[in-house]
């Protein structure tokens, strides 16, 4: 068993303000705390590869992407969104963060008990088949599971978000696809204010009030996730892994903890050796508060192990 580590420093050219929260520090916190855990001498590292656009079109659409394109040269920010600003760079940022997903997923596909974890910038769960949405440009996650499919003509994936957000771009762009099995746990209400009436059968969303604990947290995976994703029988576990919900981190009102995240690595990586022959691949989303979120990514990286 093995984990590598996705990123390139080229996501951190998505820069567009000094006030944002998302920023490339991010990145760097999550490096420094795996140096100061000693986990960077068990885990392989290297570099990510773009994302072609080609792989962007079988999630988002041509129109979206094609425009995103077309106005890379201008020098001047814009808004994408009321929440996602673009400048220059942040285009080829973004196509370095969704191909390490399609990085990691031929990492793990290569060979039994692979794991891989993608430590990469903008993310990707909020933005939609037609849109960018909460700081999101391309959807890393939805990218990975398109391409796994499509590659390895995989028919049962399973993609596992536990960011404090809804995964509403996630859901947009697989509602009814019966070959993708997703699951959410959000706070609720809270940004984007979805998910808490989805009804279509491969959506098991979670959505928990404010100042939920690790405890609730924990029963409500173990009663509604972990029996469906072993009833489902991935062949390849996706996991949308945001630490924004650490109670360190002002950007919404969970209480939980590493160990918490120790714990739900624990549980995917149970059900990916059981099914999967442990094959699953991590990809970042949320965390800003940059001390709990690099402590955040090692316990998870250390439930993994």
């Amino acid at each position: 068993m093995s984990i590598t580590v996705f990123s390139h420093y080229l996501c951190g050219l998505h820069q567009v303000s000094t006030m944002h929260p998302e920023e490339p520090a991010r990145l760097d916190a999550i490096n420094d705390q795996l140096i100061r855990s000693g986990l960077d001498y068990v885990l392989t590292q290297k570099d990510a590869s773009p994302a072609q656009r080609h792989d962007l079109y079988r999630v988002h659409s041509a129109t979206y992407v094609d425009d995103l394109f077309l106005r890379d040269d201008e020098p001047e920010p814009r808004w994408l969104d009321p929440d996602t600003l673009v400048g220059p760079g942040s285009l080829k940022a973004a196509m370095y963060a969704a191909g390490a997903g399609i990085n990691a997923v031929d990492e793990v596909m290569a060979a039994p008990q692979q794991q891989a974890f993608c430590s990469i910038r903008p993310p990707g769960h909020h933005a939609t088949r037609d849109q960018a949405m909460g700081f999101c440009i391309f959807n890393n996650v939805a990218v990975a599971a398109a391409y796994a499919m499509h590659r390895y003509a995989l028919e049962r994936v399973a993609i596992i978000d536990f960011d404090v957000h809804h995964g509403n771009g996630t859901e947009d762009i697989f509602a009814h696809d019966e070959r993708v099995l997703f699951c959410s746990s959000f706070q609720h209400p809270l940004y984007p204010n979805s998910g808490a009436d989805s009804i279509s059968p491969n959506i098991i969303n979670i959505p928990l009030p404010a100042a939920t604990r690790g405890a609730e947290w924990r029963a409500a995976i173990s009663a509604r996730w972990l029996p469906a994703i072993d009833h489902f029988q991935p062949e390849l576990i996706l996991v949308s892994a945001g630490f924004d919900g650490h109670l360190e981190d002002d950007m919404a009102q969970f209480m939980l903890v590493e160990d918490d995240y120790q714990w739900v690595a624990q549980q995917l990586k149970r059900l990916a050796d059981h099914h999967c022959q442990g094959r699953l691949v991590a990809v970042l989303e949320g965390g800003y508060d940059h001390s709990s979120l690099g402590r955040s990514v090692v316990a998870f990286l250390k439930g993994l192990l």
